[in-house]
């Protein structure tokens, strides 16, 4: 043990330590500073960034002993009370933050750099972030953000990019003055519509920074990770280091005899009530192959033991102790080996889960007719979600109840789990979502939350359990890998007649999602070209690889990568332009769904394909040669689109309760599920819109079981939609509830009143008026008695698409294989953004994704262990913000009858073009196909022959 001194924040701290703790360790759980974030441990993701002497280190690399005569600034120490500093100030106003837990760490960075540099260049900028990771934002606000905080620290004129209002450190009224001001302190009539809003709207179209970007700035918000418990033990998992076995013995009698060590757990003192994690409704009809333990384990990272102890120390050396015998037993890696005759069985019944087919038409007869048939075999990649938030719960079980605190996506999903599981009735059973850093549907399923309860319930204590990053990587989820067979009939004139797609899904080794993932792939099949004879064959495959479960886009990256560089080599082979043919293909306003003969609605791919088009000069750049040297340049188009909500493949209704409070502000319940995509913003505004206050005057309660309506997720580009309609509903009925005890206060009709700035006011006479407080509180006190509140409920029975189109140029180095984005324009169908400066973050966070997704990004598995390879941030290779290009958001807003005032959704259909955008732009750069994604170095060179 070592007694040192720290200086942190301006504070002296004595204490004692053992002589290995990190840095971040003591900032962490000694000295209870939370702010600063762990995401790797391994100094490659920067969320741990604090200020050492002025310099911005990973305190996760650094032991707390080499500290201790240095100054060290954490992000709590930037702010003084409310008062922000220039960079957390900026960091909210620009829309830089979403789920806000890189943020701390890229503050941190900003400032060791400006104080370097108070007027750096945007290289320099994103060079300085080189070390910080993000995964939401696409780093395009973070720089802007910066470059905001240099230009108001050196006191010169603001961008002209600057949202409205932040000119003043104010955006989409986050720091107006308190609710319910006396008269005169409120505006009577209605003001007027911001600059940029739709006309005849006040809060929809105006952009607002997240409802807790403040918190997240300043390192306040308290994620998973930061939550601690009195008598709190923690919890970690041994994982199986081979793929395929029995385990013939298990020996944990070492472990349990460790001091500080409360509970092991192994398949033989744990339920037997087989699950599904990706479970939706009870007795859906899923496979259910999944144990909290079981005796045989099918990847490498499978569960195998547990234990709970004092510390995090003790539960490691735990681990270690216990002693397993397998019996291995044949793996299979490759989806298309699995289907074999003969092949392994990594399930009783053969490896194929399910054949899910979808179909219009009749494109046997179709494809006869065609002038041409063109057949290709496309591969798309293994990757993981990279949130920068580990996976991580927290459970108590006391009383008979069972409360899990936990990242997650689906509370209402692992609630029931977790009570078939452990046999628990529901009402026993409480799940409730803090903030989430981060998820893109890695966190949808329940993967920890079983095995924490299962301690708790063991040790009658509370259990804390968050994975290491290699743990999140290997054992959580993946997105599917996939193989596509395309074969596509066309005429002469480029008109698509047919198409029939066969695609081969790795599943890993449990089913989880195997009916859900490729039923709504299928069904975005339909939604995109004017195919009238299709069909998509899915066919999910289980392997001995780690599991494929949900991922940003829910299967249409695979499809839309798959589809859209076949579709460009059928243009080029048939002489035509790529846009052209697009143009020619696809669907338009009003355009009937083959598959079902339902509307698509208003969608606006065409506008996106012509608005891009121009914006990004198609035709100029078309024009000018590649080049014959080593750097060939090349431009690709790709159209995609996603779903709005999750209609045609299963129930999508959501709940929202809104209560008026006395002072006319109000609080809104809703079991949707914010995890830093703005959905608590989104909702906000839209009621603000409704009942005509600021949104900061709305407090959302969210995603608790026991407090908030059942709702089916925060997945599938649902929550605007679902959650946007039923708000709408819900502030509706609030607002006649208003009207009409406003017309009894005031002796007027309630067709002669208006409601807008905190009061009810008359029409003719915009002086004569009540505030909202005095309504809610005649209302309690009136003859009637009554509380102003509305519970209502959307059920979603039409689920139009959001589109995109995106046009990437690229450069290709031929001597080593690089590939350099320079340009990239997103043009997007969203039918309104009710949030504009969160729906470009989505998408420019989506690009980033796409990017990976095209280039570099893949969990390499051995095919010969089964192990994966590169299971962590420094192998595994996102695109940072030096290699971001210059990107261009085209919001498309033409609207959506059933829409929430007119929007439609965006999260999903950021990322799904992006990919074969930049695909078909390399294709184009060197004149040959790629048919294998990603699309790296090594294999341009192995295309070039070097």
């Amino acid at each position: 043990m070592l007694n040192i001194t720290l200086e942190v924040n301006g504070i002296s701290y004595k204490m004692v330590i053992e002589p290995n703790w990190t840095l971040l360790k003591v900032i962490r759980d000694v000295l209870k500073l939370k702010g600063t974030k762990c995401g790797c441990a391994t100094g490659d993701c920067g969320a741990c960034k604090v200020l050492v002497d002025g310099a911005a280190v990973n305190s996760c690399t650094i032991l707390a002993r080499n500290a201790a005569s240095k100054k060290i600034t954490t992000i709590e120490g930037l702010s003084q009370g409310d008062k922000l500093h220039p960079i957390q100030q900026a960091f909210v106003d620009t829309g830089a933050i979403q789920c806000g837990f890189c943020t701390p760490g890229m503050i941190i960075t900003a400032k060791a750099l400006l104080d370097r540099n108070p007027n750096p260049g945007e290289a320099e900028i994103r060079a300085a972030l080189d070390n910080n990771l993000c995964r939401c934002t696409g780093y395009v606000k973070i720089v802007r953000a910066i470059q905001l905080a240099a230009a108001r620290l050196r006191g010169e004129n603001l961008p002209s990019w600057l949202p409205e209002g932040a000119k003043d450190g104010q955006v989409a009224g986050q720091h107006p003055g308190p609710a319910g001001a006396p008269a005169g302190q409120q505006q009577a009539g209605p003001p007027e519509p911001p600059h940029g809003a739709p006309a005849g709207l006040r809060q929809v179209g105006k952009p607002a920074p997240l409802k807790d970007a403040v918190a997240k700035a300043t390192g306040r918000l308290a994620y998973v990770g930061d939550m601690e418990l009195p008598h709190m033990l923690h919890g970690k998992i041994l994982f199986s280091p081979v793929p395929h076995a029995r385990i013939k013995s298990i020996d944990t009698s070492a472990a349990a005899a460790l001091p500080g060590v409360r509970a092991v757990v192994t398949y033989q003192n744990s339920p037997r009530v087989a699950y599904n994690s990706a479970l939706r409704f009870a007795g859906h009809n899923i496979p259910r192959d999944e144990y909290i333990f079981d005796d045989t384990v099918r990847f490498v990272g499978d569960r195998v033991a547990a234990v709970a102890a004092d510390d995090e120390e003790t539960a490691a050396r735990a681990l270690k102790l216990i002693k397993v015998e397998y019996e291995e037993l044949p793996a299979v890696f490759d989806p298309e080996e699995a289907l074999q005759p003969g092949a392994p069985a990594v399930h009783p019944g053969g490896n194929l889960v399910a054949t899910i087919k979808a179909e219009a038409g009749d494109v046997e007869q179709a494809m006869a007719a065609a002038d041409f048939i063109f057949t290709d075999r496309i591969t798309t990649p293994r990757v993981t979600h990279a949130a920068l938030e580990l996976h991580a719960c927290l459970a108590d079980y006391s009383n008979g109840k069972l409360t899990v605190w936990s990242a997650n996506q689906n509370i209402f999903a692992t609630r029931l789990i977790l009570a078939e599981v452990l046999g628990l009735p529901l009402n026993k059973v409480r799940v409730i979502k803090p903030p989430v850093g981060g998820a893109f549907g890695g966190k949808l399923e329940a993967v920890l939350e079983p095995v924490a309860a299962l301690l708790a319930m063991k040790t009658g204590r509370p259990v804390r359990m968050e994975l290491s990053r290699r743990e999140v990587m290997v054992s959580t989820r993946t997105r599917y890998a996939a193989v596509f067979y395309l074969k596509t009939g066309v005429k002469k004139d480029g008109t698509i007649v047919a198409q029939d797609i066969r695609v081969v899904m790795d599943k890993g080794a449990y089913a989880t999602s195997a009916l859900n993932v490729p039923s709504a792939m299928n069904d975005k099949a339909f939604k995109l070209y004017r195919i009238p004879n299709l069909r998509i064959t899915s066919l999910p495959v289980y392997t001995n690889n780690p599991i494929g479960g949900a991922m940003r886009g829910y299967g249409s990256p695979q499809l839309m990568a798959a589809r859209e560089i076949h579709l460009d080599r059928i243009a080029r082979a048939l002489g035509s332009d790529p846009v052209d043919f697009r143009r020619q293909n696809l669907v338009r306003p009003g355009d009937i769904n083959p598959r079902f003969n339902k509307t698509l609605g208003n969608c606006r791919p065409l506008d996106c394909l012509e608005e891009g088009a121009a914006r990004f000069d198609w035709a100029g750049k078309k024009a000018r040669p590649q080049g014959t040297g080593r750097y060939r340049r090349g431009i690709g188009v790709a159209a995609g689109n996603h779903g709005t909500g999750v209609f045609g493949v299963h129930v999508d209704l959501t709940t929202i309760a809104l209560k008026m409070n006395e002072d006319g502000s109000c609080t809104l319940f809703t079991g949707n599920q914010d995890i830093g995509q703005g959905s608590n913003t989104m909702l906000s505004l839209i009621v603000a819109e409704v009942l005509g206050i600021r949104p900061d005057q709305i407090e959302v309660v969210e995603a608790d079981t026991e407090l908030t309506s059942w709702d089916v997720g925060t997945y599938a580009s649902r929550v605007t939609w679902v959650g946007g309609n039923a708000a709408k509903k819900a502030a509706e009925k609030v607002r006649q509830q208003l009207l009409e005890e406003g017309a009894r206060l005031l002796s007027e009709r309630v067709e002669e009143l208006d409601l807008d700035g905190g009061y009810v006011f008359s029409r003719g006479n915009p002086a004569k008026r009540v505030s909202l407080g005095e309504i809610v509180i005649a209302a309690q006190q009136g003859p009637d008695q009554r509380e102003i509140k509305a519970y209502e409920s959307y059920h979603s029975v039409f689920g139009p698409g959001s589109y995109a189109v995106v046009f990437a140029e690229v450069e290709v180095d031929t001597e080593t294989g690089a590939v350099k984005v320079l340009q990239l324009v997103a043009a997007h169908d969203i039918g309104r953004a009710i949030n504009p400066l969160m729906v470009e973050g989505q998408i420019e966070g989506g690009i980033q994704m796409g990017l990976g997704y095209a280039l570099s990004e893949e969990l390499k598995v051995d095919p010969a262990s089964g192990k994966v390879l590169n299971p962590s941030l420094k192998k595994y290779r996102l695109f940072k913000a030096a290699a971001m290009p210059e990107i261009e958001v085209i919001l498309v807003e033409k609207g959506e009858e059933h829409g929430p005032f007119g929007a439609k959704s965006i999260g999903e259909a950021a990322t799904v073009a992006v990919a074969p955008a930049v695909v078909n732009a390399v294709a184009d750069a060197l004149g040959m196909d790629f048919n294998d994604l990603p699309v790296t170095p090594e294999k341009i060179l192995a295309a070039l022959g070097k």
